[in-house]
């Protein structure tokens, strides 16, 4: 029997995310032991009531503990605004019912160092939104680095970026942290838009989801309908075709099975410095790797993906 993977998820709640939640919820080959909250698609407040809605709608009663993390970057303001992409409230407008539960008191960057000592060198943080939780973390106890893994969604080594030509939203929206993280030792999976720019979910997938709910998951169903539904006009109205990238649901697949992808191992720089690569993640590939921070994902056995995340979010 496969060994249940532990996991502690730092999200920005918005549509991607969860739809990453209600798959890792789903999943009986992960164990959920928290989620922290940051800003980014939204912010942190609307994040975490996002957070602490869509668990009780993927599974009702089911409690698991969410910590409130950081509203900006470490030294920048937050300029991002992706209303057209996940709505006004992070969830393409859906109105999810209140989940009558609050966040814990704790810290996400506290709460984060206690976990990972807790369950020290059996545990994997898989951040799906900016790495300041973690950089704050990793400076409160830099030891955190040598009892975890780490699996981000972000990035992009030999694709364009999303935000600019060269950086991806989640390493663009705090570089500083960024690069305080992948300077810290901890074990990096890097998955990026080289993969997840592959992970299209299209009404073909869409159909084959919505006709496998149970008439009692109708408010799941409701809820995917609608995200899904948004996510297709919001795709095409920038001209990227009726699909829905699956960026956050993908690092939590390659969490649980990683010959979902092929990785290389690279050293990953964070620019934080330029005006117009502030957020790059640079790679040389002039010469070998002599020592490595990060096994970035660059290939992906997308379709194999998509229907696991349907056949999981069914189950």
């Amino acid at each position: 029997m496969e060994q249940v993977k532990h996991i502690l998820l730092d999200v920005d709640t918005g549509v991607d995310d969860a739809l990453a939640i209600i798959y890792a919820v789903k999943s009986s080959k992960l164990h959920i032991e928290g989620i922290t909250t940051v800003f980014g698609n939204v912010g942190v407040k609307q994040a975490t009531e996002n957070t602490l809605r869509v668990l009780e709608l993927a599974q009702p009663g089911y409690e698991i503990p969410v910590a409130m993390g950081a509203d900006a970057p470490l030294f920048r303001p937050r300029r991002e605004n992706v209303t057209a992409i996940h709505g006004a409230n992070g969830l393409a407008g859906y109105e999810l019912p209140a989940s009558g539960r609050l966040p814990v008191e704790e810290r996400a960057s506290d709460f984060m160092v206690r976990k990972v000592r807790e369950q020290a060198h059996d545990i994997t943080l898989v951040c799906t939104g900016r790495l300041t939780n973690l950089a704050v973390a990793l400076a409160k106890d830099p030891s955190i680095a040598q009892k975890a893994k780490l699996v981000l969604m972000g990035g992009a080594i030999k694709v364009p970026g999303n935000v600019t030509p060269v950086s991806e939203a989640n390493i663009h929206g705090d570089p500083e942290a960024a690069h305080r993280v992948f300077e810290s030792g901890i074990p990096i999976t890097m998955v990026g838009l080289d993969v997840t720019g592959k992970a299209k979910f299209s009404e073909a997938h869409y159909h084959t989801l919505m006709n496998g709910f149970l008439d009692q998951q109708s408010a799941l169903k409701s809820f995917m309908h609608h995200i899904f539904t948004f996510s297709f006009e919001a795709s095409e109205r920038l001209n990227e075709g009726k699909y829905r990238l699956m960026h956050d649901p993908l690092a939590l697949a390659v969490v649980e099975d990683p010959s979902l992808v092929e990785m290389e191992d690279y050293y990953v720089y964070i620019e934080t410095k330029g005006q117009l690569s502030s957020g790059a993640t640079l790679v040389d590939f002039r010469r070998p790797q002599s020592r490595t921070n990060a096994s970035v994902c660059m290939r992906v056995r997308e379709e194999a993906f998509l229907q696991h995340y349907i056949r999981t979010v069914l189950s």
